[in-house]
């Protein structure tokens, strides 16, 4: 009752809305000074066959991908139960490592854990240590479901703040859309993050796609882009299922969620945009929005629309690729990072206000070590909702096959603020977009 309440007020209060021009609002807080970049570069508990940088990402509904480094050889095994201690099952997986100009990194493990039960605590133990006991919490198998998101995280006293206000709270899958370590060719700083992450990315399933800050390129020196992080942060992009389908590339990949309710899909701002289109039509033609997906969702790191000024412009060419795919596809929102700064856009599709595109929300504001974009352009576009230069991080809950509730929480002196809230209404519910689609 108290739901139905709540949708009742927001529909009447979505009725009242002022005319377009009238809805952006840019926030006048002013926020905090920036923070100092953390220092984890050793773990001084550990020794050679310690599991360090645990992190978890599903694989198809009911299995877990568990990730982890040890210094020296030791087993791709990771032992898991639902009893703290007792661990009478196993998986057996693959252990690699790499080398990047001087440096070499330890060796990079994964297993694939399941089938696992909906909304079940498992605990685990990687490579047969006794050192370390970890746990993780499967996602639901029904509505409703948890997503936090937070982009740019980086390792600095914001990110710090960031990730504690995220631990506080109950959400099922962390969705990050680019930009993780900011190593920035400093290897051992993927290292450091894989500490700092380690308490959260190990207990929920975080599922990432790549930034700018990924690539780590050099020319001759070291030419192979994504080496440190598809080592280290493997996604099921090989995985078909009856809601998904593969792709050839770490870069890009979809998952479903609560049963495939929620179809969530993963783009890579700096992959090939022909291959990438071309796969992101299969899996988006594959979906029922009338049976299954009753939400789609898409993660992109340079965003499509933005009026801050800063990176202007640097997501206008995947737009141009790829926005009719999602348009007529009829995903509800996209989420972006790289700019460091949170906005939220009204449905928008080429550049104008449509009630059957998706909700576009830049969220780069995790905490990394480069500062807050504060600069907008002014005045604000009439499709721009709300906008301001904070750290922060999102959630998003899908609570029926109708309607989700987006959050965006301020991280205002360390206490989280909600500064942003709106109700997203699922467009496969919505008749008027159906039966435009089908005209098309």
């Amino acid at each position: 009752m108290a739901l139905a309440a709540l949708l009742v007020i927001a529909a009447a209060s979505a009725l009242s809305l002022p005319p377009a021009a009238s809805l952006a609002v840019t926030s006048p807080y002013m926020r905090p000074p920036p923070r100092e970049t953390l220092s984890l570069l050793k773990d001084h508990d550990a020794d050679g066959q310690t599991p360090q940088q645990v992190h978890i990402s599903m694989v198809g509904l009911d299995k877990m991908r568990v990730s982890w480094v040890t210094d020296d050889d030791a087993p791709a095994i990771v032992e898991y139960g639902t009893t703290s201690g007792q661990y009478p099952s196993s998986a057996t997986g693959n252990t690699t490592s790499y080398s990047y100009v001087l440096y070499n990194s330890g060796k990079i493990h994964d297993a694939v854990t399941g089938p696992l039960q909906p909304s079940t605590t498992y605990y685990y133990r990687c490579s047969s240590s006794p050192a370390r006991e970890f746990s993780f919490r499967t996602p639901p198998a029904t509505l409703p479901v948890k997503f936090v998101i937070a982009g740019d995280l980086g390792q600095t006293g914001w990110t710090e703040s960031t990730l504690k206000h995220i631990a506080a709270s109950d959400y099922d899958v962390l969705l990050l859309p680019g930009d993780l370590s900011y190593a920035d060719f400093v290897q051992p700083r993927w290292d450091s993050f894989g500490r700092l992450v380690t308490p959260l990315a190990s207990a929920r399933p975080w599922m990432v796609t790549q930034g700018n800050h990924e690539v780590e390129k050099m020319p001759v020196v070291e030419p192979e882009p994504f080496k440190a992080y598809n080592a280290r942060w493997r996604m099921p992009y090989d995985v078909d299922t009856a809601g998904t389908t593969s792709s050839d590339s770490n870069l890009f990949y979809s998952f479903d969620v609560a049963g495939g309710a929620v179809h969530v899909v993963m783009l890579g701002s700096y992959a090939d945009f022909a291959a990438q289109n071309e796969w992101l039509r299969r899996d988006l033609a594959a979906l029922d929005r009338r049976k299954a997906a009753a939400f789609v969702v898409a993660l992109v790191h340079a965003p499509w629309y933005s009026s801050n000024e800063a990176h202007e412009g640097d997501g206008d060419a995947m737009r141009v690729a790829m926005e009719e795919v999602l348009y007529e596809a009829r995903v509800d929102a996209v989420f972006a990072g790289h700019v460091h700064a949170y906005e939220r856009f009204a449905r928008v599709y080429q550049g104008k206000s449509d009630p059957c595109g998706p909700v576009y929300v830049t969220i780069g504001d995790g905490g990394n070590r480069e500062g807050l974009a504060k600069n907008y352009v002014d005045p604000a576009p009439a499709v721009s909702a709300f906008r301001e230069a904070s750290f922060g991080h999102g959630r998003l809950e899908v609570v029926n096959a109708t309607h989700a509730l987006w959050a965006w929480h301020r991280n205002n002196d360390d206490e989280p603020v909600v500064a942003d809230q709106v109700w997203i209404t699922s467009l496969a519910a919505n008749p008027a977009c159906n039966r435009k689609k089908n005209k098309t």
